[in-house]
This record gives structure tokens, C-alpha cells and sequence, in this order.
């Protein structure tokens, strides 16, 4: 079996990391086709030297660019990649431009597509990529759900076959790398942070960063926040900030870093006394690793984080993210199973190929 794994940005790193080790392992021939969507070294090539994954077999190098810019350059350049080397299955990940432009390239050329993370929804279409997850769903062959709500999403969408409850790959990759994080990161002695003395943000969605009014409301309660606010800087985030003059907010207590590796990344979400965020994987990683969650944004695709009560949502408002700050607690005592999504995925794909080249005979 051959198959080719299409990424671009961290999380999808992140994503790849466990799956791929499960099916190289096993015998399965993987060729990698980073998308260059993410692209500087902080941004990408850390990534895949700290998670151990082989150097990508393709890089299109990408870059950035408007949505559609981005999405039709990738599709050129994974069309081509795919024709080369006409794998039995194409496994996107998540829902970045990368995901939407390896599922158009893959259902054009009628090669089998696999996604990893189907079936979550936002139930936001102003959000680019609930677009992408609902395009890249609408054309799997074979989706990988992490929770039972994606699957119950799907059904309602029409979508039953093809559909496998598997867990979530970025549990594979937190359980893994968190032990490793503890024994090599040193980010802690290095911003001179003691635990639980601090905040963490990250903000990148474009929902936030392309919203004049939503950047100045979250940075304005990040300033009058009562602790330390650690803050790894998004290059896009960085830039938009300068654009509308909003680095004032960003003085006595914010301390702005350079994006950190994902180990180093483990231990400041494990430290903080909170985390505050707009990132998806984030949310889940502060829910698995039991650090209450402020999300800025009005609503999640990870609703399990919110029932048990780790996450809260309070948008750009700055009342309410003042208020959650105010008013951190944990949410309820979890015991998490130990329960891998890469062994069962590997599973999944090795049956609904034999099954397909049955049905072809």
C-alpha cells in the first residue's frame, strides 16, 4: 500500500506525527507533501525535527496569500504530485487551505481520500475553515472522526458511509510528546516562569486577526490582566498588530516570544494558570492536560471541552474575558483512556482498501 499525507501548518504536523510512525511501522509506504503553507523555520521545519517526522518528500513552498491565491497553487502542485506517484489513498488533515486543496486534487483524479478530524463543525461559515472541513468531508471516502458529535454531525449531513469513530490523533501525540517535553524542554528556565504564575495566549484565526475591532478588544483585557502574559507570537498576528498600531497593548505584563516548538509549547500550556486562545488544538490540549481554557472566539467545534467545563467561550468581549480571568476554576476530574485513534485509522485504511480492490475484481 501506498499513500500520500498532505500537511501545511503546525497542527497538521502535529497530527501526522503519531499516524505516520503507526503507518510506517507497518509496512505502509508514505510519501509526504508538505504544502509550504506554513514556512519559516519556527513555523514548520522545528516541528518536524522535534516530532520525528522524515523530511518531507515534496515541499511546494507555497507561502502565504489570499485564500484563493493559496488554495489554487496548492491544487496545481498536489495535482501534479498525485499523478507522479498515483498512491491507493490521500490522507488530508484537519481544515487548512492544505486540507481543502489535497481533497479538490484527490476527488478530480478519483484517488481515495482519507481525513483525519471529519466531521467537526463550527456551524460558522463565515469561518474559512468550516468551508474546508465541510468540502473535505463532503468528498472522503473514508472519514476519521475523533468524537461521537463529529459522527453525529456527519449523519446529519447525509454522511454515514465510510464513517469510523477512532478517537483523536492529537491525544496519540500529547501522550506521547508531553513525557518527552517534561524531560528535554527547559522554556521555563529560559523565561525565568515559575508554574502556574502565568498566562498563556495565542491568537491567529483570521476571524480575529482581520477584525480591527475584535484584535483591539482582546489585546486591551490582555493588557490589564493581573499576571505575566506569555505570548508566542502568530508572524500573520505580528503583523496585523503593527498594521493597526495596536502595539501599545502589548507593555507591562504581555511578554511577546517567537512561535516555540511543540515541546516547549506542551510545557507552557501544562504551567500556565490559564490559557487564553482562538486555536482549536489548543483548546483540546488544555482540556487533556487539565489547564482551564478562555477561548476568544463565540463558539467551538470541540463542545466537549465546554460539557465538562475547562473551556469557556467569551469571543473579543472584554468584560467577559476579564471575567473568565476572574473567575478560573477547573472544570470536572477526567480519566482519560487509554485509548490510541493511530492503531485503529492504520486498521480502518488497511480494510477499506482490500475492500475497494475486492469490489474492483
Amino acid at each position: 500500500m501506498k499513500v500520500v499525507s498532505i500537511v501545511g501548518a503546525r497542527p497538521q504536523f502535529i497530527k501526522l506525527a503519531p499516524f505516520s510512525a503507526e503507518l510506517r511501522k507497518n509496512g505502509i509506504k508514505e510519501v509526504i507533501l508538505h504544502t509550504g503553507q506554513h514556512y519559516d523555520e519556527n513555523m514548520s521545519e522545528l516541528f518536524f525535527k522535534e516530532l520525528e517526522i522524515p523530511e518531507p518528500d515534496y515541499n511546494l513552498g507555497i507561502g502565504s496569500g489570499s485564500h484563493g491565491e493559496q488554495t489554487g497553487r496548492m491544487l496545481i502542485g498536489i495535482e501534479e504530485v498525485l499523478v507522479k506517484e498515483k498512491p491507493d489513498v490521500v490522507i488530508v488533515y484537519g481544515d487548512t487551505n492544505s486540507t481543502l486543496a489535497g481533497a479538490l486534487a484527490s476527488a478530480k483524479i478519483h484517488i481515495p481520500l482519507a481525513h483525519v478530524e471529519a466531521g467537526l463543525r463550527s456551524f460558522n461559515k463565515k469561518m474559512p475553515e468550516e468551508i474546508n472541513r465541510i468540502v473535505a468531508d463532503h468528498l472522503s471516502d473514508i472519514l476519521f472522526c475523533p468524537t461521537e458529535t463529529a459522527v453525529e454531525n456527519l449523519k446529519r449531513e447525509g454522511i454515514e458511509k465510510g464513517v469510523y469513530l477512532v478517537g483523536d490523533v492529537m491525544f496519540d501525540a500529547l501522550m506521547h510528546f508531553s513525557k518527552l517535553a517534561k524531560e528535554k524542554s527547559k522554556i521555563l528556565e529560559k523565561l525565568s516562569l515559575n508554574p502556574k504564575d502565568y498566562y498563556l495566549i495565542t491568537v491567529h484565526r483570521a476571524e480575529n486577526t482581520d477584525n480591527p475591532e475584535r484584535l483591539k478588544n482582546i489585546f486591551s483585557a490582555i493588557s490589564e490582566l493581573d499576571k505575566e502574559v506569555i505570548f508566542p507570537i502568530h508572524p500573520r498576528t505580528k503583523n496585523r498588530l503593527k498594521e493597526l498600531g495596536l502595539e501599545g497593548y502589548l507593555r507591562g505584563r504581555v511578554r511577546i516570544i517567537d512561535p516555540v516548538g511543540y515541546l516547549d509549547m506542551i510545557e507552557l500550556e501544562k504551567n500556565a494558570l490559564a490559557i487564553l486562545t482562538d486555536s482549536g488544538g489548543v483548546q483540546k490540549e488544555a482540556f487533556w492536560l487539565r489547564v482551564p481554557c478562555i477561548t476568544l472566539r463565540e463558539e467551538t467545534e470541540w463542545v466537549e471541552t465546554l460539557k465538562y467545563g475547562w473551556n469557556i467561550l467569551v469571543g473579543s468581549n472584554k468584560e467577559r474575558i476579564l471575567e473568565a480571568i476572574k473567575n478560573i476554576k477547573k472544570g470536572k476530574e477526567l480519566n482519560f483512556e487509554n485509548d490510541y485513534a493511530s492503531p485503529k485509522m492504520r486498521e480502518v485504511l488497511i480494510k477499506e482498501l482490500e475492500r475497494r480492490r475486492e469490489d474492483n475484481r
